[in-house]
């Protein structure tokens, strides 16, 4: 194991922002750690890094407990923060450079080491540009690069896409692969289920501080294979709408999405032609509707009860 930790508890006076979670991580995997916001997720991997002491519980990085974990555990370890943590004033390079120095190289090792991470994130031609004239997206990418600069073992990815555009996302992911078949294990977390579909083999679901779930993708979406997700489309959400279609018997959950319906209902059991006649009759004209296989959005939103993005 990569990462091991037992019996993980951080308490902030009343609120247990991590409530006796276990968490193993094996060597190679691409994990992806999901919940809402306030879930737990930052303050677990904040503990496993060592940035934040837990209560109680233990945690293990590379076989070694993390009481006797020194430089050289750490020295194995890259964090790209959900804040971008570079400085507007020096270059991609000294930036790179910088952050280099930190994790212990130096001569030739560190300057390998910067063009290999520019190089990496597709930065070499604006090595010697400043940050504060880079897009959102290039500014994510320079964050990759001084996290992965000593070519670590194990990279922690805290929401690494926010706010960025579509190709600066699917480069990001394209690297997230990459470092992978490198033979780095990353621990993963996003807002974006797509992302998670895209590049993890494992996923763990924290809510309320605890984990709820863990396994493959298949694993998780079996775990829904008695229900289905059905989307209407309106042309106006009201509480009213809502509230009929809830009371629908075999609806176990309702949740608006801007002019969407997403509907948790028993599979086979509830016909999508009274669902839309409630709808109707609540005073909704529905656009469009349709049944969706599993997926681990659905799985998500019927174990939290929110959407990812909530």
């Amino acid at each position: 194991m990569v990462v091991q930790g037992e019996g993980l508890v951080k308490r902030y006076r009343d609120v247990v922002a991590v409530d006796n979670v276990d968490l193993a991580i094996e060597d190679h995997e691409i994990l992806g750690l999901l919940g809402p916001n306030g879930a737990g997720k930052t303050t677990a991997i904040n503990g496993i890094i060592g940035l934040t002491a837990f209560d109680s519980g233990e945690v293990s990085l590379f076989g070694r407990k993390m009481k006797r974990i020194g430089t050289d555990v750490k020295r194995r370890i890259g964090v790209v923060p959900q804040d971008i943590a570079v400085f507007e004033d020096l270059s991609a390079a000294e930036n790179v450079a910088y952050f280099g120095r930190l994790y212990g190289l130096s001569g030739t090792r560190l300057s390998e080491g910067v063009d290999y991470a520019l190089g990496f994130t597709g930065l070499s031609e604006r090595r010697d540009q400043r940050p504060k004239s880079f897009s959102g997206g290039m500014k994510r990418r320079l964050n990759i690069a001084c996290a992965v600069v000593h070519r670590p073992d194990l990279v922690i990815m805290d929401e690494p896409t926010v706010g960025i555009d579509p190709q600066s996302r699917n480069h990001i992911l394209e690297s997230v692969r990459a470092l992978n078949r490198d033979g780095a294990t990353i621990i993963y977390t996003s807002h974006y289920m797509e992302e998670v579909e895209a590049v993890c083999s494992r996923v763990v679901i924290m809510d309320h501080g605890r984990v709820i779930a863990s396994g493959t993708q298949s694993d998780l979406k079996a775990l829904v294979e008695d229900e289905e997700v059905v989307d209407i489309e309106l042309e106006r959400m009201t509480p009213d709408v809502v509230a009929a279609v809830s009371a629908v018997s075999g609806v176990s959950d309702c949740v608006p999405d801007g002019a969407h319906l997403r509907i948790t209902a028993e599979r086979g059991g509830v016909r999508l032609g009274r669902i839309i006649e409630k709808a109707s009759e609540a005073g909704a004209e529905v656009l469009s509707a349709h049944v969706e296989r599993p997926t681990l959005e659905g799985v998500f939103l019927s174990l939290t009860g929110r959407s990812l993005r909530d």
